[in-house]
C-alpha cells in the first residue's frame, strides 16, 4: 500500500484526543490462560490490547480468527482486551509478573521506550528477517527506524494516518446560509470573522465547541516536543536544534491571547476547560457550529456521519509528520512469550491477511456487520462485539466503512506521504532519567494549559504564574535532558 519510494509522514493531535478518552472511559482485564500448547502441539498466541468497545463475542471472534492461524501458523489466538482506565496498570502487571504475554499494544503515549529500555519487549530485528518478511514489504524503512531504542526495533506501528493537519470543521447550511466564504479562511486569526457571523445571526449556538483548543491551530505544526511534556524544537526556525520551553515562546503568548479574546466575545463555551461534551456531540445537539480538529482524508464524511449534518472543513495549517505520530500506537512482543517466532508470524498475518485483520477489527459478517453492493461495510448496532481499529496492525487491508470514498486507503497514503516531516523525525526521547520532573511538570500543565488554550484564565495575570510554576517544578532539567539526548541522535545519525 505504501510507496518506499516516497516520504511518509503523520501527526499528534491524536495525543490529545487519546488523554480526554484515557481520562473518561475505564474497563478491566480479562484473565489469561496459563496454557500455551493444545494436546496436538498447537501454541495459543494471546495477545493484549485496549478495550474500546463491546466485547459479548470475543470467543467467537477468537474462534474464526483461529481457524486461520491454526492452519497457516499451527496456532490459536486468545484475545486480551484491556480497559483504558485499568490499561497501565494492567499491562504493567502483565509485564513484570512473568505470566504468559505474546503480543501488546505498545506506544509513545504509554511507555514504549521505558518498557523497551527495561527488557520488557523482545528486539524485533532478527526475528522480522526470519518470520516477518511481509511487514518489511508494508513498511518503508525510515517508518520502522522511528520505533528504534537503542539502535533495536520493539515495536510495529499501526498502519493509520501517520500525519495530521489541523483546522475547522462546520455545519455546511450554516455557512450557506449566512454566505460565509471559506476561501477567506487561511490562518487561525481568520476564523474570527467566521465565528462572529454565527455569533451574530444564531445567537442559540455557540461558534466553536469544546474540542481542541484554539491555540491548537496556532501552534500543532510549529513544534517537535517529542511527545512528552515541556522542551521542544521551534520549526518556525529552519536548522536550529535548540530545545526551547515552547509555553515561553511569542507564538504561544499571542495564540492564548487570541483564545482570551474569543472567550470573552461568546465564541467559546463558558465551560470550555471542563465540558465533557466535545465538539461533535455539541454539533448534533444543536448546541454549536463547529469545532477545531486534526484532520484527514476523508474527515467531513466521516463527522458527517457523526454530527447528522453536512460538514465541511477549513485547514489552516500544513500536513505534519513528527516521531510521535508513528510511535503513538506499535504492537510488540512481550519478554513473556514462551514462543517469540510464532508471536512474530501471528505479528506477520495482522499486517498481511485480511480476512484476520477483518474479523478482528469488524467481526463476522452478517452478524457484526454489513457488506453492501457496491463493497463497503456497516456496522450492525448493539451486536456483541466493535473495536476502534487505529491501534493496531494493517488498517489498510480492512475494508472500508460506508461513507469513506472508495479509494479511502489511497487517499490515505498519500496523505501519509505527502507531509511535511520533522527535522528530528526518528528521535524519541527516554523519560526516564527526569520521570520524577515530568509527573511534576505534567500537574502544572493539567492546571493551566487548558484553560489558558480555550481562553478560560486571563494570559495577562496567568501565563506568568505558568511560567514560574513550569520552572520551580523542573522544566528546565527536562529540556536540558531533551536537548543532551536529541544531540547525541543527531550525532549518531547516520
Amino acid at each position: 500500500m505504501f510507496n518506499k519510494s516516497k516520504y511518509s509522514y503523520l501527526f499528534l493531535t491524536t495525543i490529545l484526543l487519546v488523554s480526554v478518552i484515557i481520562a473518561g472511559c475505564s474497563g478491566s482485564g480479562k484473565s489469561k490462560s496459563s496454557s500455551s500448547k493444545g494436546g496436538d502441539g498447537t501454541y495459543k498466541i494471546t495477545m493484549a490490547y485496549l478495550d474500546t468497545g463491546t466485547q459479548d463475542d470475543l470467543k467467537l471472534i477468537e474462534e474464526e480468527i483461529s481457524k486461520i492461524t491454526k492452519e497457516k501458523i499451527n496456532a490459536t489466538v486468545e484475545l486480551l482486551p484491556t480497559g483504558f482506565g485499568v490499561w497501565n496498570e494492567q499491562t504493567n502487571l502483565m509485564l513484570t509478573s512473568g505470566e504468559k504475554l505474546d503480543l501488546i499494544v505498545t506506544g509513545s503515549v504509554f511507555n514504549y521506550n521505558t518498557q523497551a529500555v527495561k527488557g520488557q519487549l523482545v528486539p524485533l530485528d532478527d526475528l522480522l528477517q526470519s518470520y516477518g518478511q511481509g511487514i518489511l514489504e508494508v513498511f518503508p524503512d525510515h517508518i520502522l527506524d522511528a520505533t528504534r531504542v537503542n539502535g533495536e526495533i520493539f515495536g510495529i506501528p499501526s498502519m493509520r494516518e501517520w500525519s495530521a493537519d489541523f483546522g475547522f470543521i462546520m455545519r455546511k447550511d450554516l455557512v450557506d446560509k449566512h454566505n460565509i466564504d471559506l476561501s477567506n479562511v487561511k490562518t487561525f486569526e481568520d476564523l474570527g470573522e467566521v465565528f462572529r457571523v454565527i455569533k451574530e445571526n444564531e445567537p442559540d449556538i455557540i461558534p466553536s465547541g469544546s474540542s481542541q483548543t484554539p491555540v491548537s491551530l496556532a501552534i500543532a505544526t510549529k513544534f517537535d516536543n517529542f511527545g512528552s511534556s515541556v522542551g521542544a524544537l521551534d520549526l518556525t526556525k529552519e536548522g536550529d536544534w535548540t530545545v526551547i520551553n515552547q509555553f515561553e515562546h511569542p507564538l504561544y503568548e499571542s495564540a492564548v491571547k487570541k483564545a482570551r479574546e474569543w472567550y470573552q466575545a461568546g465564541y467559546t463555551p463558558k465551560d470550555a476547560a471542563t465540558a465533557q461534551e466535545l465538539g461533535a456531540p455539541q454539533v448534533k445537539n444543536g448546541k454549536a457550529f463547529g469545532y477545531i480538529n486534526n484532520t484527514k482524508p476523508g474527515f467531513e464524511r466521516q463527522e458527517s456521519i457523526i454530527t447528522g449534518y453536512e460538514m465541511v472543513a477549513v485547514r489552516t495549517t500544513d500536513n505534519f509528520q513528527a516521531t510521535g505520530n508513528i510511535t503513538s500506537f506499535m504492537l510488540s512482543i512481550a519478554k513473556n512469550s514462551q514462543n517469540p517466532e510464532k508471536a512474530m508470524e501471528f505479528l506477520n498475518l495482522l499486517y498481511t491477511d485480511a480476512d484476520i485483520m477483518n474479523l478482528l477489527t469488524l467481526g463476522i459478517e452478517g452478524k457484526h456487520y454489513q457488506e453492501t453492493t457496491d463493497g463497503f461495510v456497516n456496522l450492525i448496532p448493539n451486536s456483541g462485539y466493535s473495536l476502534d481499529q487505529w491501534q493496531l496492525a494493517n488498517n489498510f487491508i480492512t475494508k472500508i466503512k460506508e461513507g469513506q470514498p472508495a479509494d479511502y486507503w489511497e487517499q490515505m497514503s498519500a496523505f501519509n506521504d505527502t507531509a511535511r516531516q520533522s527535522p528530528a523525525f526518528g528521535f524519541t526521547f527516554n523519560a526516564d532519567p527526569v520521570k520524577t520532573e515530568i509527573a511534576t511538570v505534567s500537574n502544572v500543565i493539567e492546571q493551566y494549559q487548558k484553560a489558558l488554550e480555550m481562553g478560560t484564565l486571563d494570559p495577562d495575570k496567568s501565563l506568568p504564574e505558568f511560567h514560574g510554576k513550569l520552572k520551580a517544578a523542573g522544566a528546565d532539567k527536562i529540556i536540558a535532558e531533551k536537548q543532551k539526548q536529541l544531540d547525541e541522535w543527531k550525532a549518531n545519525k547516520k
